[in-house]
């Protein structure tokens, strides 16, 4: 008996002589790191912890009272521009008129046809004016509506919440990461390789892949070979892709790769 257990200890290990056993770490492929553009209180938070979500679907929302007021400012003066248009447009028409039943008369002072040629180009001048007002009115419009879409903060892609660092009245500052989105279905496994194997290494390689905490193999394939390798450490990054079932796997969960 004792013969037959060293023996099949010594096959395990012949048959095992010509792979490497890598250790590694489930990352997302699509993780979003949500921030805020612009200072401001936070108004309401729609999810928590775990939460999944879909495109475009509310995250949070900052208070808006000031910036109601500077939008309807800003619409106030757009729709102020077009009707300073609207006058000056009537009033050239106004004179345009005048100027034809002039003409059609037999005849008529010179004069009046002078003072109505001076007004039709000091009312097309203010009329040029006016356009340009309307053309910055509506700029700033535009840009208070884009702010104003910025307060209520969407999801970018499908994901989990997996951080969320605000809650309801806290000051965020712009640039602060307020929410962390990732992507559960697109998981890779993060491996570092040492140099000294680098030659067993190549894109589209087949290998298997195995998550010791929840005893799930499967056979996966090396997406990417990162050209950087660690000065200190003397390894390169590779990422592996895999399958992952319907078992639970998450980022940050402990892997392992055999590479022949």
């Amino acid at each position: 008996m004792k013969k037959l257990l060293i023996v099949s200890f010594l096959l395990t290990t012949l048959l095992s002589a010509d792979k490497i056993i890598l250790t590694g770490t489930v990352v997302s492929d699509g993780q979003k790191m949500i921030g805020s553009r612009y200072m401001g209180y936070v108004k309401k938070v729609f999810v928590r912890l775990g939460d999944k979500v879909k495109r475009e679907d509310d995250l949070y929302e900052m208070e808006s009272a000031e910036f109601d007021i500077m939008k309807s400012q800003a619409d106030l003066m757009l729709e102020q521009s077009k009707i300073v248009v609207e006058f000056w447009r009537k009033r050239l028409e106004n004179i345009n008129k005048r100027k034809d039943n002039l003409k059609n008369r037999k005849s008529f002072p010179m004069t009046d046809m002078d003072d109505l040629e001076a007004q039709a180009e000091n009312v097309d001048s203010m009329l040029d004016s006016a356009q340009v007002m309307v053309e910055q009115a509506s700029i700033k419009a535009k840009q208070m509506a884009t702010i104003f879409n910025y307060l209520k903060m969407k999801a970018p892609s499908d994901g989990v919440v997996v951080q969320r660092n605000i809650k309801v009245g806290d000051m965020v500052m712009p640039g602060m990461l307020t929410i962390m989105l990732v992507d559960t279905e697109s998981l890779e496994i993060d491996v570092s390789v040492s140099e000294s194997i680098i030659s067993k290494v190549h894109v589209g390689k087949r290998l298997a892949v195995e998550i010791p905490s929840i005893k799930y193999k499967t056979i996966g394939s090396i997406k990417a070979v990162i050209p950087d390798a660690n000065p200190m450490t003397h390894k390169i990054k590779m990422r592996i892709t895999f399958d992952r079932g319907e078992y639970n796997i998450f980022p940050g969960m402990y892997a392992k790769v055999v590479l022949e």
